[in-house]
């Protein structure tokens, strides 16, 4: 069985890596668009061609269900994708974690990118699912981009930007821009101890699972930590042609995993809601 997600850059890679943590017989169709990245700065009305495109392709390659792991397409485009291919398949979006950030903490900081920040999309979350606590918006020029690119200097140098700019009395960090798991041990060594960081990443990988199990049976049960898995195949298509994950995500645990062909195992894993730095596995 075949998952497609769908993304313009290593945004997917935090939701792959719980399905691949999750459910390893399935086969991952990765649909990444380079030449069209980032999305973020791009036209509705392109972001929208090029997602429909690319789900198009996913269902013609046989994808029983369709992830949008990217804040900027699922508001966009999501519900012209779940118009097209709904009900004969399930279409997952992605919504940063606002809503349990709120109902856990005194104070929130949503990190995101400079256009989410300032989106409509962004203000009626908070005004949905914030109930009364405070949020700060804190936008985070060019972490997304250097995430994609693998760059740690300048990685470290948004990250410690943004930081600077979270209210010091935040006790919870919404990550809302699905690239940001990524560099979820460097965000919290910037941040006071004890906050707490939210990723929606694998609300949706167990949202899609449990999307499959209602469509077409059970998918199974999470496996044993540290038991030997056999994983389904991981196809890369980059802006329509076949290809490898960018040599860019061999900068984290999780493309690392993914790029090998194994099962992920937790510790490569950002977890809903952590305070504690992600443990790097050993290469």
């Amino acid at each position: 069985m075949t998952v497609a997600l769908i993304d313009s850059g290593l945004g997917l890679v935090p939701t792959t890596g719980w399905l691949r943590h999750l459910a390893p017989r399935l086969d991952l169709l990765l649909l990444m668009d380079p030449d069209g990245a980032p999305w973020g700065s791009r036209t509705a009305s392109y972001v929208t061609d090029r997602l429909l495109a690319a789900a198009r392709t996913a269902v013609a390659r046989g994808a029983r269900a369709l992830v949008v792991p990217c804040n900027t397409a699922t508001v966009t485009a999501i519900d012209l994708l779940r118009r097209e291919f709904e009900p004969d398949l399930p279409v997952v979006g992605t919504v940063p974690a606002v809503k349990p950030a709120a109902a856990a903490g005194r104070s929130v900081a949503v990190w995101a990118t400079v256009r989410t920040t300032a989106s409509a999309y962004q203000e009626r979350l908070i005004a949905d699912f914030a109930n009364g606590t405070p949020v700060a918006r804190v936008a985070c020029p060019g972490l997304a981009e250097a995430i994609d690119h693998g760059d740690k200097d300048a990685a470290t140098a948004a990250i410690a930007a943004a930081a600077e700019r979270t209210p010091a009395d935040c006790d919870s960090v919404v990550l809302g821009c699905t690239h940001y798991p990524l560099v979820a041990p460097q965000i919290l060594e910037r941040l006071p101890a004890g906050v707490t960081l939210y990723d929606s990443a694998e609300a949706v990988a167990r949202q899609t699972l449990r999307r499959l199990n209602g469509a077409v049976g059970a998918v199974g049960a999470e496996p044993a930590e540290g038991a030997g898995q056999a994983v389904g195949a991981v196809d890369v298509q980059l802006s329509g042609r076949p290809g490898v994950l960018p040599a860019a995500a061999l900068a984290y645990p999780v493309g690392r995993a993914l790029a090998s062909g194994t099962w992920v195992p937790r510790a490569a894993l950002m977890s809903a809601a952590t305070r504690l730095p992600v443990t790097t596995p050993a290469n």
